[in-house]
Formats: C-alpha cells, sequence, structure tokens
C-alpha cells in the first residue's frame, strides 16, 4: 500500500488504492487506519469545488520507514572501535560515562544515593545486587554490552565507570565508586565504593 502511494501522481482515495492492490476497500480502510496512527500516511483535504461528498483521500507521510530494521551493535561497535584506537581511550570512556551518567534523571526525594545508583543500574540491565555483607561493594550479574566488552573491555569497563561515577556525582553523593573489577567471576563484576571526603 505504502509502495502505491509513493509512486501515485499525487493523492489517492480508497477506490483507487483497492483497485491498484486487487483487494477489497475494506482491507485498504483496516490497513489505512493503521498507517495513519503510525504516522506513516495522512490525510489529505479534498476538493470541495465539486458538487457531492468528497472521497477521503491519502499520502505517504515523507521521510525514512521508522519500522525498518535497526544496526545499534554495529553503531555501537563502529564508535567502540573509535574510542579504542584514538588517543587516550580509557580517560574518554570514562569521561563519555561519567557525562551519560550526569544526564540520566536524579534520585527520587528521601532516596539514598546509593539506591539511586542501584536504580538506574537496574533500569540499565546491569543486575546489580548489594553485597548484604559489605556495603561497598555492588556486584553487577550481567553487563548489557557483554559482546563489546569481551572484545573491548578497555574501554567498555571504564564507561561502566564513568557511568557510575556520573550518577553519583549528579546525585551531590558522599559516596563514589572507585574502581569496577570486571569479570572477577564468569558472570560477575564488582563495583567498590568509598566515601567521598
Amino acid at each position: 500500500m505504502l509502495a502505491v502511494l509513493r509512486a501515485a501522481p499525487g493523492p489517492l482515495g480508497v477506490a483507487q488504492i483497492a483497485e491498484s492492490l486487487g483487494v477489497h476497500a475494506n482491507t485498504v480502510r483496516f490497513h489505512l487506519d493503521t498507517l495513519l496512527e503510525a504516522g506513516r500516511v495522512e490525510q489529505v483535504e479534498p476538493d470541495r469545488s465539486r458538487p457531492g461528498r468528497p472521497a477521503a483521500l491519502f499520502r505517504v507521510v515523507r521521510g525514512m520507514d521508522p519500522g525498518g530494521p535497526r544496526r545499534f551493535r554495529m553503531l555501537a561497535e563502529i564508535l567502540t572501535r573509535s574510542l579504542a584506537s584514538g588517543p587516550a581511550p580509557v580517560r574518554r570512556a570514562l569521561e563519555a560515562g561519567r557525562d551519560w551518567g550526569r544526564q540520566l534523571p536524579g534520585p527520587d526525594a528521601g532516596q539514598k544515593p546509593v539506591a539511586h545508583l542501584i536504580a538506574h543500574l537496574d533500569d540499565l540491565g546491569f543486575a546489580p545486587e548489594p553485597d548484604p555483607d559489605d556495603p561497598s561493594r555492588i556486584g553487577l550479574r550481567h553487563c548489557p554490552f557483554l559482546e563489546l566488552a569481551e572484545t573491548h573491555q578497555a574501554v567498555v569497563c571504564p564507561i561502566h565507570l564513568g557511568l557510575m561515577r556520573g550518577v553519583l556525582e549528579s546525585a551531590g553523593a558522599s559516596v563514589a565508586v572507585d574502581d569496577l573489577a570486571p569479570f572477577v567471576e564468569p558472570d560477575l563484576c564488582v563495583a567498590h565504593l568509598s566515601s567521598v571526603s
């Protein structure tokens, strides 16, 4: 249907679309409703200079297909390789993560900074586990960038460390993340916290 509308020299009515596709008009209406809701087509104001009730006309909304395939992993790989091969990769990765962490929403009223950090880590898919025996340790049971961390750990892990630092800094916390120990176990990374003096 989108191809028919794109190829048309002007807006088309339901009957014209149905004829082009060889389907029933009700089928066209059903799909047009979906495309209208998705913002892929728009209804055009018909010519009211002619007598009688004008037919509803439709045309494609020009733009890239928002439902098309995405290659975010490829983009992540490109950016990670660029960061890793540039000057001072660890410093730049830490700063990128810190900037990202500072942009995340601040703590809810009354929320403690570490609980705030843990909530963000959970939302981002790190599966954080506070250590009940040692409040200065947060275990991370999942890496949302695992494939990249396996090939570019030298920049991915500093991005995560910077992210955690940025979250706590923006919350005005009296605690900071000193270090992130990656893969201390096959399914565990550990963030080490300390008080800010």
